[in-house]
Parts: structure tokens; sequence; C-alpha cells
């Protein structure tokens, strides 16, 4: 007498094969080969540039996997109850985590930071992480926020931060783990010759501890944080301009109370991938803006600039200039990355870094070279950290 049984045998693929075609790998388990990079707002597995927009797959756990990596911060569009569009009910088959001693290694890594002497180095990982991946890969046609012809908000589909990737890779097992440890040598020198003895933090974060009896460097400090109120205090030290104006409006998009505006913020690990329902309650677009932010791993005033960040993706998805409906996910990152490095500025804050090592501002800079400089560094860490294409 034989017994059988039938399982998912895993399909061979290639980071670059699905996001050519994620339609053609959906709902299959496959293994991948890749790079996993669990920067401020990504957590993805690359493989270089396939020459598509966004070049990489996001990586998800199944829900209840309360893993320590991910993240940093993300956003997710949900359907809101009066959503213009409509909202197919998601049926995807069950996947288990297999938390074995290589996945261990693999979420211990990717949740360690990089320890900066100065300035604001904003949700920058400490390695990148090299392995063989097998879980369930989830895909869409089209990734994104889908506009009618009045612009209204119709669709919804995509995964990951801002919805903008076509293909999620839901995480049943990882082996052969390698990681590799991020050069921030180049700019940590930078902060190290100019402030050898520098705290870190800024003269409006010191302004904010000192006004709670928090001494500087404390353990505690960026418990007492909360970066509504700090954003909103903010706003004030802006030196007048577009810029300025644009982040007065992303602040007043921040939710108030019991106030139903679309906008939710919530703290904690991320990210898990959890089935997405239409709300019970409404929002001005019909778009639900979850935004969620590990505090652990954002200190001082850091979380508030992420906060600034994701309100001005709130912002030019709500309400986008006149020729930027339809733009990619580049354009988005680049306008938020500008007003983090703005409120950086306004907040007192001597250096900025990016994941990867990009300094993005650095007070010392001739009044001349600055915005070159950020435009520079910027465009870099774009094109080469985020592997996003124009």
């Amino acid at each position: 007498m034989a017994t059988c049984g039938l399982y998912a045998q895993p399909v061979n693929a290639t980071v670059c094969a699905v996001l050519k075609n994620p339609a053609s790998f959906n709902g299959k388990t496959v293994r991948i080969k890749g790079t996993v990079v669990a920067g401020f707002d990504q957590f993805v597995v690359n493989d270089g540039d396939c020459g598509e927009e966004v070049n990489g797959i996001w990586l998800a756990y199944p829900p209840g996997a309360k893993a320590k990596s991910g993240p940093i911060a993300m956003i997710e569009l949900e359907p809101a109850h009066n959503f213009a569009g409509k909202v197919a009910p998601e049926a995807r088959p069950a996947i288990s985590l297999t938390r074995d001693k290589a996945f261990k290694q693999f979420d211990s890594l990717l949740a360690q930071r990089h320890d900066q002497s100065g300035g604001v180095c904003l949700g920058c990982p400490r390695y990148q992480v090299q392995a063989t991946f097998v879980g369930r890969l989830d895909a869409v046609d089209t990734a994104g926020v889908q506009r009618d012809a009045s612009g209204k908000i119709v669709g919804l589909d995509g995964f990951g931060n801002l919805n903008a990737y076509p293909a999620r890779l839901v995480l049943e097992s990882v082996a052969d783990v390698t990681p590799k440890e991020i050069d921030y040598s180049a700019s940590d020198a930078v902060i190290k010759k100019a402030q050898p003895n520098s705290t870190g933090e800024s003269d409006m974060w010191r302004g904010v501890a000192a006004d709670k009896g928090i001494s500087e460097g404390s353990d505690q400090a960026p418990l007492f944080v909360d970066p509504i109120v700090t954003s909103q205090e903010l706003v004030a030290a802006l030196v007048p301009g577009p810029t300025a104006d644009q982040i007065k409006v992303d602040v007043a998009l921040l939710p108030k109370g019991k106030e139903q505006n679309g906008v939710t913020i919530g703290y904690g690990t991320i990210d898990e991938a959890a089935a997405v329902a239409q709300g019970t309650a409404d929002s001005p677009d019909g778009v639900f803006f979850v935004c969620t932010f590990n505090r652990d791993r954002l200190p001082g005033l850091a979380l508030t600039l992420a906060l600034l960040h994701a309100m001005q993706h709130v912002s030019d998805i709500r309400s986008p200039h006149p020729g930027s409906e339809n733009a990619p996910p580049y354009f988005f990152e680049k306008n938020a990355w500008t007003v983090t490095a703005v409120s950086a500025t306004a907040a007192g804050t001597k250096y900025l870094t990016l994941p990867g090592g990009y300094l993005i501002w650095n007070a010392d800079w001739p009044d001349a070279l600055k915005t070159v400089n950020i435009e520079s560094a910027l465009n870099d860490f774009l094109a080469k950290e985020d592997l996003l294409a124009k």
C-alpha cells in the first residue's frame, strides 16, 4: 500500500523574472536568491537593476510571525467605506514561517541599526543580507493608486509601502544567510571630524528634553517625544518659502483627536501580510492612509522626521499637483526626502544621513553648495539604494 502527499513544490525564479511578469507567478510557491534591504520604508528582496520603476519584491511575514526586522516606517493605502472603486475579497493560502536557526540569524541581523555618533541617521540598518528565500508570491497587474478620468482614486492594488510594489513574497523559510555590513565610513568620518564629541541630538530635541526634565543621552528620552506635537512646533521654525508652505500643508493632515480624516498613526513592528478589508468609516477621498512606525528604531527627533516624511506622501497622493497624478514612486520619494531634509535643518540638526551612508544634509556645507549637495545625494540614494527609476 502506497501513501501519496501533495505539496506545493517551489518554483525557482529570479527577482527580475518576477518583476517582468508578476502575474505569471501569482499564488505560486517560489524559491528566490537575492539581497534583502530593511531600510527606512523598504523591506525588499532585490538583485540589482531590473529595468523597472520599482526594482524589488516586497518581503512580508505571515500573520503572527512577530519578527523583529522589517521596514522602519510604512504607509499602507486601504479602501474606506466610501471608496469609489471595487474591493475584491482576498483568498490566498496560509503560510507557516519556519523559525529555525537560519531565520533567527536573518531576523537578528536585519533588526540591527547603525549607530552614528552625531546628527540623525534616519532608519539606517547595519546589515544587508544575502540569502535564499522560499515563500508564497502574491502579485498584481498594476501597483499603486489608479484614478479615473476625473482624478478620483478607484484602485489601490499593490503591496508594501504606498502599495507601490507589484509583487510580494510572504516568507516561509530562509537559507544560506550571508550578512554584508553596510559601509557608513565616509559619512561617519565627516561627522566625527567636525564634531568628535557630538551627542547626536538637534537643538530642538535638546529643548524638548529640557522642558521635560530629561538629561541628554538618557535612555528614556525617546519615549517622551510626541512626534505630532513636535511636528507642529517645528513648523514655527521654518524659513519662509515654497517648501515651508508645503510642510505646513503636510502637518495640517495629521489626525486631531477623534477626527476621521483618513490618516491613522500607529506604532509597532512591521510588517505582516494581513488581509485587507474595506473600512466601515468614510474618509475625504475614500482612502485610509495607515501610517505605522517602529518607534524603537526611530529615537528622538528621528520619529518626527519620519512622520513628516509620511505626511508628504499623503499630501502627494491626496492632493497631487497637476501632471503628477500618475508619477512613479521615484517622484514621491524625492518629494518626501526633500521635506525631510528641510525639516531636519529647521529642527537644528547638523547632519542627516540616509540608509547606506548618504549624507543628505551637512550644516557645514557652504551655503552656495547646500542645495546642489542635497540634490546630488538624494538622486544617488534613490537610484543606487532604493533602486527606483525616474
